[in-house]
């Protein structure tokens, strides 16, 4: 039975931990009691946030999934709660919010963090009385919502530090689910392959060839910093460059080596700083671009062979000369052994800006950060052309 619902809730895996946190939610779904969902980035909090709203009353009704780090502070307030007309400048005419949006159902804000202080105590009237008041009014306005929220910062920490209130604190922890890291329940490695596998050549047609025993013990040995995040990216990429055929060790090692190795001799902190966790963030995302250039290196310059009777010609990618050339300078950069982590963080941000051609949120996933963050590294590194 408990299966069942856990292939209801959307919910791969087989571990202990993952059971548990089925059981709590099959506890807490039926309430309209607020949760607070724990863990680092890519574990799959989102995941989870759903599989509650799946099996709770407000099933029939929407799932308003907001980024709280993804809005600019500036809007923030009008985002969730909406704005009468001239309210502010640019503000044409009347908008609903997402918590109006998501009146009867469920809204989940991710980066609960990331908030704040004034939001934060608008916020707390919306889970205290349900009450809240567009920006530009100043008439009540009544909400029926669930709330779920997420954060993959130490609330504990921000509170003593001042970044957040702690009767907001309190409220939201009377339900935490935490989701350990994936290095944490290496049983859930094997089912989540399985899934993406199958998910990710049907999408793309390919005739999957299966993974060798010895390239399993690999993803099962390796640390996955990225999570479950990485994993599934790592996988497309595996089915995609090699076009289905069977993933064999060696093929695993090329995409974790550099973390692999990397990751053992970082230095670690006994206590990190937000801006800390960021800049680790991006290193490591960094090592992990790095590998992606040399692989397209040996795309661009030479053809791929599948098997000694055919060659398979790849398409040829138009690049003009100062972007084939800013390219090149930032792979020969990357091979560097000693690089300044801001030096390091400035190609990063250009290189994934570039690679999503300047698509601010994509480049801000990639780099596992937020886009005021982003925003914020972006100006620090003078490189706010690109937005």
């Amino acid at each position: 039975m408990n299966g069942d619902i856990q292939k209801e809730l959307g919910i791969i895996g087989e571990s202990l931990e993952i059971k548990e946190i089925v059981h709590v939610i099959q506890q807490v779904a039926p309430t309209d009691i607020t949760v607070l969902i724990t863990g680092e980035s890519g574990v799959g909090k989102e995941v989870i946030a759903r599989g509650i709203h799946k099996v709770s009353r407000r099933k029939q009704k929407p799932m308003i999934s907001v980024n709280a780090g993804a809005i600019p502070e500036g809007i923030i307030e009008s985002e969730l709660f909406g704005h009468e007309k001239g309210a502010f400048t640019g503000a044409w005419e009347t908008r609903k919010g997402y918590f109006e949006l998501a009146d009867g159902g469920t809204i989940f804000l991710d980066e609960i963090g990331e908030l704040p202080l004034a939001t934060q105590v608008k916020f707390l009237r919306v889970l205290e009385s349900g009450e809240y008041m567009r920006v530009g009014s100043a008439q009540p306005r009544k909400v029926d919502v669930r709330v779920i929220a997420a954060t993959n910062k130490d609330l504990e920490s921000e509170v003593r530090h001042g970044n957040f209130r702690a009767d907001l604190f309190f409220r939201l922890r009377s339900i935490n689910i935490r989701i350990p890291p994936l290095r944490e329940r290496k049983d859930d490695i094997q089912p989540l392959i399985d899934e993406f596998t199958k998910e990710l050549s049907a999408r793309n047609g390919i005739t999957f060839g299966g993974i060798s025993e010895e390239a399993q013990q690999a993803f099962k040995a390796y640390h996955w910093p990225g999570n479950i995040r990485e994993l599934k990216n790592i996988i497309e990429s595996l089915l995609v460059i090699g076009n289905g055929r069977r993933i064999e060790v060696g093929d695993v090692r090329k995409y974790i080596r550099d973390f692999s190795e990397i990751g053992r001799n970082l230095p670690v902190p006994t206590k990190k700083t937000p801006e800390q966790a960021e800049r680790e963030l991006i290193y490591r995302a960094l090592l992990e671009m790095k590998s992606d250039i040399m692989e397209l290196k040996q795309m661009i310059q030479k053809p791929v062979y599948h098997d000694r009777d055919m060659m398979v010609k790849m398409p040829l990618i138009e690049v003009n000369a100062e972007e084939q050339n800013a390219v090149h300078a930032d792979a020969s950069l990357l091979d560097e052994s000693v690089v300044p982590i801001k030096e390091m963080e400035k190609r990063m941000i250009v290189e994934a800006l570039r690679k999503y051609h300047g698509n601010r949120k994509l480049a801000a996933k990639a780099l596992n950060i937020s886009e005021r963050t982003l925003y914020r590294r972006a100006k620090e590194y003078g490189i706010e052309k690109w937005f």
